[in-house]
């Protein structure tokens, strides 16, 4: 994994390449496309129970960018106020695929859940498209604190986070500065300062991180010059050569594949803006981790995830309360919807216990 180039490390973490290139036009594999745009927002990658409910919902962070989220509320709830939980992630992802998934499950469970699109993705509003960035990002969350608070079956005082790979780290971040949030849980969390700045298990050399920037520099004269910024190749390929790495392989099996295929997710179908990383290159992301405290953390990783010692190392850091659950043969993606490896008996557990 070391030996990993840079170039490589940007497509496996599904930013962009070093290379600036032009625009291009994405195209999916011919059985999952020709999706128009009413089918792309109600298409979901999971069956909705028969014991939820599921509405649109959109509101805005303090930004001013509008979020758009499905809330998710168990049937016949009564009219004591629920517990709440907001849900994103993973990075790239869309609330129709795996954030959704939770949403749904952990409603059947009794939470109130809204699961949303990030700024500048999905149906959410922000442009340009198709970038991030660490301090919006974690806004989305509290953003998302804010709708939940406002509504009259919610108890605010009874407010969790989940946040799902990339996600994870905003999740942590947006607990660690918002105190209306009560406990935070991560699955598969990458810390997308840490990777981005750094690369795979802290490999990138000074070097290759100033190459970077002076690249990336470069293409900020060619988009301000043409007057848009230009997309990145595809973070995933049409096709896999066989050569890849199995974490590559993993993702390109829930991504782009009917299991977890969204025409609106860029993982699935897009790519990520040339300049995406400039403002994850010098921004630690979790620098007041310890600030979650007295708050409960949990952090769920797959024994077999390359991106588990991202979750060993924030336990390490982090403040009691914490828990590390590591499960067993999973991988990073199982824990995106595999519902028998994701320990959804835990994470009941511990927001029943946390938020009462």
């Amino acid at each position: 994994m070391k030996n990993l180039t840079l170039t490589m490390v940007a497509v496996l973490i599904a930013v962009t390449q070093l290379t600036a290139q032009t625009a291009q036009k994405i195209s999916s594999n011919n059985n999952l496309k020709k999706m128009n745009t009413t089918e792309q927002s109600e298409h979901y990658t999971f069956k909705l129970s028969d014991k939820v409910t599921r509405q649109k919902v959109s509101f805005k962070n303090r930004y001013g960018i509008t979020l758009s989220g499905d809330l998710y509320l168990p049937k016949n709830h009564g009219n004591e106020k629920l517990a709440a939980l907001a849900i994103s992630g993973p990075f790239g992802a869309v609330k129709q695929q795996s954030s959704g998934l939770y949403a749904n499950i952990m409603a059947e469970r009794g939470f109130a859940v809204i699961a949303f699109d990030p700024s500048y993705t999905g149906e959410s509003g922000g442009e340009p498209r198709n970038v991030a960035s660490p301090d919006i990002n974690t806004e989305d969350f509290s953003a998302a604190v804010d709708y939940l608070g406002l509504q009259p079956f919610i108890d605010r005082n009874k407010i969790g986070i989940i946040g799902i790979c990339g996600f994870g780290g905003m999740a942590l971040n947006a607990v660690a500065v918002d105190k209306r949030v009560k406990a935070v849980a991560t699955t598969s969390m990458y810390d997308m300062t840490r990777v981005m700045s750094k690369g795979y298990n802290d490999s990138m050399t000074i070097e290759q991180r100033t190459q970077m920037l002076e690249k990336i520099g470069q293409q900020r004269w060619e988009d301000a010059e043409k007057g848009a910024p230009a997309d990145g190749p595809r973070n995933l390929p049409e096709k896999l050569k066989g050569d890849e790495p199995q974490f590559v392989v993993d993702y390109f099996n829930y991504y782009r594949t009917p299991r977890g295929f969204h025409p609106n997710s860029v993982n699935s179908n897009g790519a990520w803006l040339v300049t995406n990383p400039l403002s994850f290159m010098n921004m630690p992301l979790l620098s007041y981790i310890k600030e979650i405290s007295p708050r409960p953390i949990l952090l769920i990783a797959g024994a077999n995830a390359h991106s588990r010692y991202f979750s060993e190392d924030i336990y390490k850091m982090a403040a009691e309360p914490k828990e590390l659950m590591i499960i067993p043969d999973a991988v990073h993606v199982d824990l995106y919807d595999k519902i028998d490896v994701i320990p959804f008996d835990k994470l009941e557990l511990f927001f029943k216990q946390s938020l009462k």
